[in-house]
């Protein structure tokens, strides 16, 4: 198929969830021309059906120091400081910010911000909007924002399949359908791969698309070992299965029970603790789940998830929950500066679909949304920067969707779930999907135990592989060091 229409702008922004839609709107507030191309209907991304928060030290007990020894805390070894100092300071702005665009977080009765409490945290400090309905809220305001900017357009269930690339320079994307968009800056937020694992609380999207078009077109990738198990995702009920319970819930007090009806685990440890604590009681009773105890919780804080509970049969106030960890969120991905800048001329990538080593080896809890927000500014100003290029040729042919079979979600679930080892590691390394590949030899570089990331043929952390990220350029990853 050759490209049948071209639009020409100043930045083209891949993908419309938090990060998309801030970086895109950044734009359009400096005076751009923006294309938005998205793979699912506007507010209907990933960033929807998040149900943490944003986190930000706003609390009178806290401040951003606080927030990034939690940060660093629980990354284990491998958070980029100076990543992480940018969100923690940049952070309370973001919310004044969004509550100028309309954003209408949590109260309490004084009229102030309700501020959660969640796990790794040691404040409170997790901003929500409508309980557990925070993804959908943001997203929803920030999408009603864009669709009334006339510098913006927005091309829906499109998929950019391609990178238009002259003498190592990005100039657009190419879509499935033969759009052409020719831009100054190209932003890659399409998201991430977590969907890649056959269990998972991502919607079937999530396929890691975005990282494979940028390692395509030459970007270096990283860190894709880790990727985050939350702790508690419903199991064992029908239509339900991989709905995540947000641990917002346990930040008012719910707890988890073993088979035999006793806590095992602190739940309000950062995730990776509580995610390998279940997975060691499944191992050892041989039971599907644990208990998420929610009784004591006001159904009232958490609308939608008390709703969808109850419509599958399931009343949180008065019965326990089957929960068991799933694939959620992929800490690696393209390597980026502080700016989203991927080192190739032109491509710029934010959200989950980025790496800039701000999550180290175990993301804390709801600093994913934050980070969207606060590095899809920076990404689009840093794209406005890039000069415009008259391309000399004919943009390139759309390119052939590459989604995983079954199979491949199967594999990643057995050989790169939460415990692993090298055979598995190795059979996944010959698997035909590029992501699942570049998946397995990540992990098998990394001859530890660190983070999500657990092996259990080297069970123990090596102290000398702090601040090393596995980092690849071409096929076979290498250990940098970041700082």
């Amino acid at each position: 198929m050759s490209t049948t229409e071209q639009i020409d702008v100043d930045i083209v922004v891949v993908g419309s969830g938090a990060a998309g839609l801030s970086a895109a709107l950044a734009a359009a507030g400096e005076g751009a021309r923006v294309a938005v191309v998205t793979a699912t209907p506007l507010a209907q991304t990933a960033s929807y059906w998040a149900q943490g928060g944003l986190a930000a030290a706003l609390a009178v007990d806290d401040t951003p120091l606080l927030h990034l020894e939690d940060t660093e805390r629980a990354g284990r070894g491998l958070v980029r400081r100076s990543a992480a100092e940018i969100l923690v300071n940049e952070a309370p702005a973001m919310i004044l910010a969004l509550q100028q665009r309309g954003v209408v977080f949590d109260a309490d009765r004084h009229g102030q911000l309700a501020l959660g409490l969640e796990g790794g945290h040691t404040r409170r400090r997790i901003v929500h909007a409508g309980g557990s309905a925070t993804g959908r809220r943001l997203v929803r305001q920030l999408s009603a924002e864009l669709v009334g900017r006339p510098e913006v357009t927005v091309r829906e269930q499109r998929r950019a399949t391609v990178l238009w690339q002259e003498e190592g320079r990005v100039l657009g994307v190419v879509c499935d359908d033969g759009l052409a968009v020719r831009a100054r800056g190209t932003i890659i937020a399409a998201g991430g791969a977590a969907a890649l694992w056959s269990r998972t609380t991502n919607p079937p999207g999530s396929l890691g698309s975005g990282v494979l078009l940028a390692h395509g077109a030459g970007a270096a990738v990283a860190d894709l070992e880790f990727v985050q198990f939350h702790p508690t995702a419903v199991t064992g009920v029908p239509g339900r299965e991989g709905f995540l319970i947000t641990e917002a819930i346990r930040g008012e007090g719910a707890t988890l029970l073993d088979p035999a009806g006793e806590r095992f685990v602190e739940e309000l440890a950062p995730r990776d603790e509580v995610a390998t604590a279940i997975w060691d009681v499944l191992q050892r009773t041989g039971a599907a789940a644990v208990q998420l105890d929610m009784r004591a919780v006001d159904p009232a804080r958490f609308p939608n998830v008390v709703e969808a509970l109850r419509h599958s049969g399931l009343d949180p106030a008065t019965q326990t929950i089957p929960v068991a960890p799933a694939a959620h969120y992929v800490m690696g991905g393209v390597v980026t500066d502080l700016h989203g800048d991927t080192g190739i001329p032109g491509l710029y990538a934010v959200g989950e679909s980025a790496c800039t080593g701000l999550h180290g080896a175990n993301r804390l809890a709801s600093n994913s949304l934050t980070e969207c927000v606060v590095f899809g500014a920076r990404a689009a100003r840093a794209a406005l920067g890039e000069p415009a290029i008259d391309p000399t040729g004919p943009p390139p042919a759309p390119a052939p969707a590459d989604d995983p079979q079954r199979a491949t979600q199967d594999a990643m679930w057995r050989h790169a779930g939460l415990v692993r080892d090298a055979e598995g590691l190795r059979e996944l390394a010959a698997d035909p999907h590029p992501l699942a590949r570049l998946v397995a030899r990540c992990a098998l570089l990394r001859e530890e135990s660190r983070g999500s990331h657990v092996r259990r043929d080297f069970p123990l952390t090596d102290p000398a592989l702090d601040l090393h990220h596995a980092v690849v350029r071409g096929v076979e990853p290498r250990l940098d060091v970041w700082r």
